[in-house]
């Protein structure tokens, strides 16, 4: 059975809702959670019923980042789990990449935590709306393993003094904090979360799917671009 429940959402039929189904376990990411989800995007992306994706975790928890206990186990592996690590962050990457790059847009229903490549997730997200217990970290730091690949997605969305201010110090962000830096778009009462929600994606699910896709591509597109470029591609988008 799969760590990745798909399925419609109740009240916005072309809402495809992803819940990580690991809620014992935090709902860390495995390898095996990670090749799920990465296949789940890959078939809303090809769905044409699909205007919008949810994102969600079961249980206490939002997110805890990499199974720690999955990656620790490889230590014995020939090469003390060099080539298992390595795999294990290129697939996160590609999920990832997969959530950027799907055409339609992506929210993130946070609660509980959202720690290391969890928090990588929710700045991975287009949207993501936290409920005000939440909190994130990126505390690979402490633990001598520097969240390395969070930083990408913390840093496309933060400053850059915000962005090593999580890395350098790993440290605890309520969720309000979280509104103000960017990492999410806003911190609701627990209450209000799934109203919140709800109110998100039947606006995005009233949107052309078509315009979307063009505009979130074009958008991601231009980031990485110096500004004259940027200006010449969205005007050919235009």
């Amino acid at each position: 059975m799969s760590d990745v429940r798909a399925e419609q959402h109740p009240e916005i039929p072309a809402c495809r809702r992803l819940v990580l189904a690991r809620g014992a376990k935090r709902n860390s990411l495995a390898r095996d959670v990670i090749a799920d989800m990465t296949a789940e995007l890959s078939r809303a992306a090809d769905d044409k019923s699909v205007k919008v994706v949810l994102l969600e975790g079961e249980g206490p928890a939002f997110c805890s980042g990499h199974d720690l206990k999955e990656l620790t186990a490889h230590r014995s592996d020939d090469d003390g789990g060099a080539a298992f690590y390595r795999e294990t962050m290129l697939a996160c990457s590609d999920m990832m990449k997969a959530i950027v790059r799907l055409p339609k847009p992506v929210v993130a229903r946070v609660h509980g935590i959202a720690t290391a490549a969890g928090c990588q997730l929710v700045a991975s997200c287009d949207l993501a709306i936290a409920a005000e217990s939440a909190w994130f970290a990126t505390p690979g730091v402490n633990l001598g393993l520097f969240c390395s690949t969070p930083m990408v997605a913390l840093g496309r969305n933060l400053s850059r003094k915000h962005t090593m201010q999580m890395l350098l110090l790993g440290e605890q962000v309520e969720a309000k904090r979280a509104a103000e830096l960017g990492l999410v778009n806003e911190a609701v009462p627990d209450e209000e979360l799934d109203a919140t929600i709800l109110r998100y994606l039947e606006v995005l699910a009233d949107k052309p799917a078509y315009t979307m896709a063009i505009g979130k591509e074009a958008f991601y597109k231009q980031l990485e671009m110096n500004l004259d470029d940027a200006y010449n591609y969205v005007s050919e988008v235009m």
